[in-house]
């Protein structure tokens, strides 16, 4: 995980300094916060002593084996093993050393006192917030069987559509590369060749060839300096998408494009109430579950129109009205969960809703699938096929240019 330098004060007023371990800056403010200090400025910690260290390779705990682990957990103590011996024998089993090394610790919180949920806290990297309440409300009601069964259905509907949505991105990207580097390496390398060919007729080429030739010598000349130009405009980027303002501005063009946006808003609507229903079937109060449903939604768009939610919800207004209220949900979401809240069962309401729109987003990855793959072939047989007929344009012009 990420280390960030901060400095605070205490209750006494005296400057606090330090290095502290989280997930991200929010939890890192959060964890200070929760220890009452006072934040005056929190920082990320060079990370090049981790490399020589080894944990920049280190290995991550996928999805994959929380959901197993999930599982396992819930059968193991559904069927009364104690949670030392189950993390002993999950520990033992796991294969993931990086997950082996968090499961041993974790025993060694339960064996000094604390509680599970405390032990998963203590890896913030590894275990969500939503996992960790979860858990949390699992332990208060006595349900934790049932609760890690409920996390591992959540973790395996979440990896499902994660899995979705990067299949349906992968060949798109794929091709595109696969376009620009054909093209850039017919400008560098070809082209170049041709140019010399024709240089050699002494006669006036064709206006698309004369334009590809020079398109061709500019890139040539100045290919180191368009690649560096690009990789500082694409880090500057890169830091300013990761500010809160930067953040906000990207995940807004997102929802606005043409054909993703409609996509993007269908996952993080069906991540919202899945989560939320999640959450609320396990018992966690309501201002909690959409604080950790805003921190999880991946949109600072829906993660703002969340926290006006929790906070409308502070001073006696329903779920429905505040949702409406911020434009960012349909308005069949609204009435469904307006229902809900009329019914009293508002977490089965969600799930329906996040069912319904994973149907959705279903059907959309499929026909963006069929629509993107013709469109990218199309483009790619009409930018390379342009280069080919503007070289080859003189040669059908061949006999006006050896006569004039």
């Amino acid at each position: 995980m990420p280390m960030y330098n901060y400095i605070t004060k205490d209750k006494e007023g005296k400057a606090v300094k330090g290095i502290i371990e989280a997930a991200d800056k929010y939890e890192a403010i959060k964890m200070l916060r929760d220890k009452g200090l006072v934040i005056i400025n929190v920082t990320e910690a060079a990370q090049i002593a981790s490399i020589f260290s080894g944990t920049f390779f280190k290995q991550k705990v996928k999805l994959d084996d929380l959901v197993i682990f999930s599982r396992q957990m819930a059968t193991m103590v559904s069927a009364g093993i104690t949670l030392i011996s189950a993390l002993d024998i999950l520990s033992e089993q796991m294969e993931n050393k990086a997950f082996k090394e968090v499961l041993i610790d974790v025993r060694k919180e339960i064996e000094s006192g604390k509680s599970l949920s405390e032990g998963f806290a203590k890896h913030s990297g590894v275990f969500s917030n939503i996992f960790v309440n979860m858990v949390k409300a699992g332990e208060s009601s006595g349900m934790l069987d049932e609760i890690l069964d409920r996390v591992a259905l959540y973790l395996e509907k979440t990896n499902t559509l994660q899995k979705k949505i990067k299949s349906a991105m992968v060949y798109p990207a794929v091709i595109t590369v696969m376009a620009l580097s054909v093209t850039i390496l017919l400008l560098i390398k070809v082209i170049p060749i041709f140019g010399e060919i024709y240089a050699g007729f002494g006669a006036d080429l064709p206006l698309p060839t004369q334009i590809l030739i020079s398109a061709s010598e500019i890139l040539r000349r100045y290919f180191l300096i368009f690649v560096v130009a690009f990789s500082i405009i694409a880090f500057m980027f890169g830091r300013f998408a990761k500010t809160p303002r930067g953040k906000l501005f990207v995940d807004r063009r997102f929802l606005r494009l043409p054909i993703f946006g409609a996509l993007v808003r269908k996952v993080a609507i069906s991540k919202f109430t899945r989560t939320l229903s999640t959450l609320i079937k396990a018992g966690v109060p309501i201002l909690t579950c959409l604080e950790i449903v805003a921190k999880t939604s991946g949109n600072m768009v829906v993660e703002n129109a969340v926290t006006d939610v929790r906070n409308s919800i502070r001073e006696g207004e329903s779920i429905a009205t505040p949702l409406k209220r911020c434009g960012v949900f349909p308005p069949l979401v609204v009435r469904m969960i307006s229902v809900g809240e009329k019914t009293g069962e508002l977490d089965k309401m969600l799930s329906k809703i996040s069912d319904f729109y994973d149907e959705q987003i279903d059907a959309s990855v499929s026909g963006l699938t069929s629509m993107i793959e013709p469109l990218i072939i199309a483009f790619l047989g009409i930018v390379i096929g342009a280069i080919v007929i503007c070289m080859f344009l003189p040669i059908f012009q061949l006999s006006q240019i050896v006569t004039g």
